[in-house]
């Protein structure tokens, strides 16, 4: 298994959105980690470039990290998430919420749609003709088919989770692995269902109580910042520790400028968790835009994604921070403008 093999013990996550380059993960890949490509907004054909773009910048495994479309789950999600009407309205009504910020940029709030991966099963056709090593999934748990697809054609399977409930899912499921995430990470929160409200349990207890569950290799990730934080989790009983901050300022990265100097505002204080650019659970260093808007967003993904998108990348083009969502785990001060290959080895066994 790929996740006990891996000589440093160290994963690249999969950060979505551009900072996750295939450099990247062809040096994490390169320094004796394990990287993954994020598939999370890519179509079919740029993943496809994308991992050919791993593949002649390295010989090393890697894997492709896939966000699972809510039709695609086989996760029962718990009641009590919008639906309907309802959503629709919430939806709406954080639509208009955004107008000022939308004009402050030279645009208008995008409009709300409830699908997010129009390239789901062609993504999966592809990992499975392009033999990539290992696949993870995050935002829910494919069906069996769709993993005993992968496990015939040697692809090994990982799946997020934020709890021990999510993990004895998936391991029903049939996965091979876990990457087991806490509260203390980056971007969004890998719950299986978006309206739930995960653990908020420290990262060593998390896999503690995982590890007792199941003997699969587990990732562990979620503030790893040091070579204690992960020699801590490693005793927990991790095969691997994941990490997606520490790398944001690594020349490798696609951190654009903005995003980089946010990272080291010192203005920037304190990292939330918030659903104000998703609807989705994520963590993020706490700016106005989430301040504003925080407790108006409604837990409807990927609709609210849709809404902000306009927005961030009009901020990103006028290289200000103001609307970007600055994805970070509560170690961000750690990370540092160092290659990957250092990164790594900084956190390695």
């Amino acid at each position: 298994m790929l996740l006990r093999s891996i000589e440093t013990g160290v994963v690249g996550a999969p950060m979505a959105g551009g900072p996750t380059t295939p450099e990247l993960v062809a040096a994490v890949g390169e320094a004796g980690g394990l990287g993954f490509l994020a598939a999370g907004y890519l179509t079919a054909p740029q993943l496809a470039a994308a991992i050919a773009e791993v593949w002649d910048a390295s010989s090393r495994p890697f894997g492709v990290n896939l966000f699972v479309p809510a039709q695609a789950t086989t996760y029962a999600a718990g009641a009590g998430g919008l639906a309907g009407a309802d959503r629709a309205d919430a939806v709406a009504a954080y639509r208009d919420a955004l107008l000022a910020d939308a004009a402050g940029v030279g645009v208008e709030p995008g409009e709300a749609r409830p699908g997010d991966d129009d390239d789901w099963e062609r993504k999966l056709d592809l990992v499975v003709r392009e033999r990539v090593p290992v696949v993870s999934f995050t935002f829910g748990l494919p069906s069996t088919a769709v993993l005993g697809e992968l496990r015939r054609a040697g692809i090994e399977t990982v799946a997020t989770v934020t709890d021990v409930a999510e993990a004895r899912a998936a391991l029903d499921a049939g996965v091979d692995a876990l990457c087991v995430q806490a509260a203390a990470a980056g971007g969004h929160r890998g719950t299986l269902d978006e309206a739930k409200e995960p653990s908020n349990l420290d990262l060593v207890d998390l896999v503690t109580l995982v590890r007792a569950e199941t003997d699969v290799p587990l990732a562990a990730a979620g503030g790893v910042a040091t070579a204690d934080d992960a020699a801590r989790v490693r005793r927990a009983g991790a095969d691997a520790v994941q990490v997606g901050t520490a790398l944001l300022l690594t020349p490798e990265a696609g951190t654009g400028l903005a995003y980089r100097r946010a990272l080291a505002d010192p203005a920037l204080g304190r990292t939330v968790v918030t659903r104000a650019y998703s609807g989705r659970l994520a963590r993020a260093l706490e700016s106005d835009f989430v301040r504003r808007h925080d407790g108006r967003a409604p837990a409807a993904y990927p609709e609210v994604h849709h809404l902000t998108v306009p927005l961030r990348r009009a901020s990103a083009r006028a290289d200000r921070a103001d609307l970007l969502a600055l994805w970070a785990g509560t170690g961000w001060r750690s990370a540092r403008a160092v290659p990957a290959a250092t990164v790594v080895a900084e956190l390695a066994r």
